[in-house]
């Protein structure tokens, strides 16, 4: 054995003794000697002839000639790739953890892992200090599942993890084997280490305790996760060689996730390269039946679509001629649809078979219901009013879409994944701690606005942040006043031709309303829109408002009608909530 095989032994025998004597030390710390292992420095694989996999695998042989993973064996990434050889039926296995690519990328890796103290976990959103905090919050979105539970974000490492807890997805069935002490472990972990079915007889996807819903669906996964990228085709449409598809049990997909936002997200694998794999952002940047932002954006990144079907079915990734926080980061921060719903016109349900539950409109808040207009999709029907409403996710790219800052050409990156020097080497790498920007301001906002401090940075953000936070709650108050007025309406009798023409109203009111309860970080992204949106939210609630006493009025005057001589008006389609 030579001198560098013996030390690259001796490192790892010292990692493992290390690991067994923390164990038996601390059985609590086991996320932290997981991690330790993670980081320790990669060996050498073995040489690994590539040619007979390429081969075959021509789709992949294109991209593994073209990057810097060119002579990365096949091996490092894949496990039985000599069985695989032997007898072409055994399928090697992909390892698709973030921690096989932390092995030589260690600074990205432990970045993405790092802990953000500030940001409270299950912190819900509908808290009185909350973006929207009740009251108001419920009585907007009744009955939709967002009610049970609708928290602020606390990072890309626990998207998976706090997807399966959340009272609105599993129904209840997923909790964590330290109850509530795994909140004082790392952001390094594999979800199923922490997570644990409380109900393994079954698969059933159902509610199991009181004040939560069973609203997940296995598209709601795909922002979370890309465990299942092989055995998923395009679009999550069904097909017989793929084993999960949009209409797949969410529960036995949950079971067989266990890495949140992987790498192969947005770096390519084979070609070392930036790609996007999301299907729906895939088609919304290809499609051409209802124009989006980045059909729109004389400044877009060309994304060449590629076909990486060798399993029988369509899948599809988009490789980019740059990296590109507005489609890298859209994958998931956007608005999207990924559940079942309705169509307004005739109130049929939409189920998870139709290719609607899976679609990125990818437009701005003032073409959202045009766009859902044009695929003919709502989510809920309000509890109170009976309008058909529009859930919002989180858009936050296209919030900042033609914004100050992206028109000045700052990326996604610029301030949420900074360049910033690695302590030992002073050498620069990407940091990929999600966090807000708040966290680095001398790597954000000093870099551009060096005639400010830190604090003075800080001042101007979260001055920001309230003034659009009153805008808010001024939206929320007339919407609110809307629903009211609804109530006396409906109390003594007015037409349905009044209440359907509200509820139109109403309908525009939500919109601009609710984008700004699910984006992130809008008051930055793009303070002038949000503004403009929310007045536009209170002037569609005042014409709701006014079209209602308008009818009352004529309900009361002199030789009107009364409310007992006349028919109720007819309730409108029903529809469940579809909540994601």
């Amino acid at each position: 054995m030579n001198r560098g095989a013996v030390r690259a032994f001796g490192r790892i025998v010292v990692a493992a003794a290390i690991a067994a004597l923390l164990i038996s030390i601390s059985p609590a710390s086991a996320q932290e000697t997981k991690a330790a292992a993670a980081r320790a420095p990669a060996t050498k694989a073995a040489a690994f002839d590539a040619s007979p996999c390429l081969g075959c695998h021509a789709p992949v042989k294109a991209l593994y000639d073209s990057g810097k993973h060119k002579g990365v064996g096949c091996n490092t990434c894949h496990d039985g790739t000599s069985a695989h050889l032997a007898d072409a039926s055994k399928r090697p296995t992909t390892k698709t953890d973030l921690a096989n690519c932390g092995g030589c990328h260690q600074n990205q890796y432990q970045s993405y892992a790092q802990m953000d103290w500030h940001r409270t976990a299950r912190f819900e959103k509908k808290q009185t200090t909350g973006p929207a905090p009740d009251p108001a919050y419920d009585l907007l979105m009744s009955p939709h599942g967002f009610t049970r539970e609708h928290n602020l974000p606390r990072g890309h490492t626990f998207a998976l993890l706090d997807q399966f807890v959340v009272d609105r997805a599993f129904g209840g069935r997923f909790g964590t084997r330290e109850t509530w002490r795994y909140l004082a472990g790392t952001g390094d972990f594999k979800v199923w280490d922490v997570a644990v079915d409380l109900y393994p007889d079954n698969t059933d996807q159902k509610v199991f305790k009181p004040g939560t819903a069973a609203a997940a669906n296995p598209v709601c996964l795909s922002c979370k996760t890309q465990d299942h990228i092989l055995d998923w085709a395009y679009m999550g449409d069904p097909a017989p060689n793929a084993k999960w598809s949009r209409t797949s049990k969410v529960v036995e997909l949950a079971k067989a996730s266990n890495h949140s936002l992987n790498c192969i997200f947005c770096h390519d694998p084979h070609a070392a390269k930036p790609r996007i794999v999301r299907d729906a952002l895939i088609d919304a940047v290809t499609r051409t039946d209802f124009p989006t932002l980045y059909t729109q954006d004389a400044r877009q990144t060309r994304v060449d679509v590629k076909d990486m079907g060798v399993r029988g079915f369509t899948r599809k990734i988009g490789m980019l001629e740059r990296y590109d926080g507005k489609l890298q980061c859209g994958q998931c921060h956007v608005e999207y649809n990924c559940n079942p719903g309705f169509d307004p016109n005739t109130g049929e349900a939409i189920p998870m078979a139709d290719k609607r539950t899976n679609y990125f409109p990818f437009v701005d808040v003032n073409n959202i219901l045009k766009a859902y207009d044009h695929i003919k999709f709502r989510d809920f029907r309000n509890q109170f009013t009976g309008a058909a409403l529009w859930k919002a996710q989180h858009p936050d790219v296209e919030t900042y879409y033609n914004s100050k800052h992206e028109k000045a050409g700052v990326d996604c990156t610029s301030c949420h994944m900074p360049k910033v020097k690695d302590a030992k080497t002073g050498k620069l790498y990407t940091s990929h701690w999600q966090t807000n920007p708040k966290n680095y301001l001398k790597e954000t906002c000093l870099r551009c606005h060096s005639q400010w401090d830190e604090k003075q940075a800080r001042y101007i953000i979260e001055s920001m942040a309230a003034h659009y936070q009153g805008k808010v709650r001024n939206a929320e108050f007339w919407l609110a006043q809307l629903i009211g007025k609804f109530g006396q309406a409906q109390l003594v009798g007015v037409p349905e031709d009044a209440l359907k023409a509200a509820r139109a109203k109403h309908g525009d009111a939500h919109a601009n309303w609710e984008w700004w309860t699910a984006a992130n970080g809008a008051s930055f992204h793009n303070l002038d829109l949000a503004k403009e949106s929310l007045a536009k939210s209170v002037a569609a609630s005042q014409d709701g408002i006014k079209i209602l006493d308008d009818a009352i009025k004529a309900k009361q005057a002199p030789g009107a009608p009364s409310a007992a001589a006349t028919a109720p008006p007819a309730a409108p389609p029903t529809a469940p909530p579809a909540p994601k």
